[in-house]
């Protein structure tokens, strides 16, 4: 219980620095940014290749990712269910975005130093990574694509209808299938972009040399490591300054019941999800257990508000959703934590 307390502490007392720093702006407007970004793109990599190198393959690729899949997936399902009935205003790809905000953790910038400071290995949180970024990307990046385009070309038919028949080019047409060209090419470059996603290179890395045994020369091994271990504070530190001046649930913007639900869903039924995975079904106990609840207790990747961005669908959730998660999610895992030590 001490070591969980402490894990903790450590984790809060970086956040509340970044927080300190965001409102000092000694980093400037962008400090954020530039925070995140090297963490993402080069340190997080490099502790991914370091931790998962001198991991067990069969651990890693073992229950943890089927507790991850299961009950994300899961999660995401009882969302879509809930807002068909107390949400049926919204619009398919809104859903799907509320969905993604009930269900998909912040597995990078607060799964790795949770796996690390709190369950003692960093390569805990790599099964829950791998699964998201493998497997729940191309899906909710394929049913998004799909929704959009739908509702585009809906959008687009009731104003060709509105102007009355003979007028614009698709008036009194309707839209063709999209072409199996177009959605291959798709697919091929959404496949692309995962592949090249410096996080599925470390840990892709990392797996290849654990199993077969490789080995860095000393002084490129000593070298990663430097740069893994900027890791998690620049990680804590960018979170941190995230939350300067976040204002969550504006009335105005009419989402409240949205972000209510998802924000319950995360924060609830996700623990409860792959506690019920993890323990009844797949009978894993103590550590392992602990392992499966915390991360399912994560709160809700910051990637949601990016995508309801690009796809410019269910911003006002995500936003809200992340925020709300984010600040009641740690309390909520030390309680976890601490009943099932």
């Amino acid at each position: 219980m001490v070591e969980v307390l402490s894990g903790f502490t450590v984790i809060w007392v970086i956040i509340l620095v970044g927080y300190l720093t965001g409102r000092s702006g000694v980093l400037g407007p962008h400090g954020q940014h530039v925070l995140s970004r090297t963490a993402f793109f080069v340190a997080s990599p490099a502790l991914l290749f370091e931790t998962l190198s001198a991991a067990d393959v069969e651990a890693v690729l073992g229950p943890q990712l089927l507790v991850a899949t299961v009950s994300a997936l899961a999660a995401a399902a009882l969302y879509l269910l809930v807002a068909r009935l107390l949400l049926p205003r919204r619009s398919a790809s809104e859903t799907i975005m509320g969905a993604l905000s009930a269900s998909l953790v912040n597995s990078a910038n607060l799964g790795i130093p949770i796996a690390a400071y709190v369950l003692g290995d960093a390569a805990l949180a790599a099964p829950v990574l791998i699964f998201q970024l493998a497997i729940y990307t191309p899906l909710y990046v394929a049913a998004l694509d799909t929704a959009t385009a739908a509702e585009a070309r809906a959008r687009r038919e009731g104003s060709a209808g509105g102007r009355g028949p003979g007028r614009g080019h698709d008036a009194g047409r309707p839209p063709g299938p999209v072409r199996p060209l177009g959605r291959w090419a798709r697919a091929w470059r959404q496949a692309g972009h995962i592949a090249m996603n410096p996080m599925i290179i470390g840990s892709v890395l990392g797996l290849v040399f654990s199993a077969t045994g490789w080995r860095l020369p000393g002084p490129v091994a000593e070298s990663v490591s430097l740069i893994a271990g900027a890791s998690i504070p620049a990680m804590l530190l960018a979170f941190g300054m995230s939350l300067v001046g976040s204002r969550p649930l504006e009335r105005a913007a009419g989402r409240r019941a949205d972000v209510a639900v998802a924000s319950a869903v995360k924060l609830v039924v996700h623990p409860a999800l792959a506690w019920l995975v993890a323990g009844p079904v797949l009978g894993l106990e103590g550590r392992d257990l602990l392992t499966a609840v915390v991360l399912g207790s994560l709160p809700t990747a910051q990637n949601v508000f990016v995508s309801a961005s690009r796809y410019e669908t269910g911003v006002v959730t995500a936003k809200d959703t992340v925020l709300v998660t984010t600040v009641v999610a740690i309390p909520a895992m030390i309680a976890v934590a601490l009943l099932m030590t």
